[in-house]
C-alpha cells in the first residue's frame, strides 16, 4: 500500500498556469474559475475596498486569486475572492495569516447540499484562522449578501437590493451597495 505524500506550500507556489488552489487537509485543492456575474460583483467589491485603502483604511484590499498562508490542523491556505488584509506586505510571495475580511462570491457550482457544507467549514476555517467578517454573496437569492461575523458565526446579517452592505468590526466606516454587485 503507498501513501500519497502531504501537498507542501512549495506544491501551492507551482500550481501551473497561476491557477487558483488551496492547501486543505494536505491537498491541493483547485478553484474553478468563476462566471461573469460572479467575476463582476468581485470586482465591484475589490474596487470598493481599494477605494477605501487610498481613503487611508488601515489595511489593503486584495483581488481574487491571492494566497493567505494560515496554520490550521486541516488548511494551509485561503484564496478569497476578495479580501481586506492589515497585516505586512510580503513582497512577491503569499500573504502571512488570515485577511480580516474574506469575500466568497458563489459560482453556478456553488447550489448544492455539499457546496453548502463546504461553503460553512470555509467560513469556520476562516474564523478559526482569526478572520472577523466573511460575506457569502449570493446573486441568485433576494438575500444578496450574507455577513457573517467571527463572535457570532450561526446568525449572518442579510443585505439585500437597496441595502448597504458593510464588514464590520474588519472594515470599520466601509460600506458598498448590494445593488453594485449586478453592474
Amino acid at each position: 500500500m503507498t501513501t500519497k505524500a502531504r501537498a507542501t506550500i512549495k506544491d501551492l507556489e507551482r500550481i501551473p498556469e497561476n491557477g487558483k488552489a488551496e492547501l486543505v487537509g494536505g491537498k491541493i485543492v483547485r478553484i474553478m474559475p468563476t462566471g461573469d456575474k460572479p467575476n463582476r460583483a468581485v470586482g465591484a467589491i475589490y474596487v470598493s475596498l481599494r477605494m477605501y485603502e487610498k481613503l487611508g483604511g488601515g489595511g489593503r484590499a486584495y483581488s481574487d486569486n491571492a494566497g493567505f498562508l494560515v496554520r490550521l490542523p486541516n488548511r494551509e491556505s485561503f484564496s478569497p475572492d476578495a479580501a481586506w488584509y492589515e497585516g505586512p506586505s510580503t513582497g512577491m510571495r503569499f500573504l502571512a495569516g488570515a485577511p480580516a475580511f474574506a469575500v466568497e462570491v458563489r459560482s453556478e457550482n456553488d447550489y448544492s447540499v455539499k457546496a453548502e457544507q463546504d461553503l460553512a467549514e470555509k467560513r469556520r476555517d476562516y474564523f478559526a484562522a482569526g478572520t472577523r467578517v466573511v460575506w457569502d454573496v449570493d446573486l441568485l437569492s433576494k438575500d444578496v449578501v450574507k455577513v457573517y461575523r467571527y463572535t457570532d458565526p450561526g446568525n449572518p446579517i442579510i443585505y439585500r437590493r437597496g441595502d448597504l452592505a458593510e464588514a464590520e468590526p474588519a472594515v470599520p466606516g466601509w460600506r458598498m451597495p448590494a445593488d453594485d454587485l449586478f453592474g
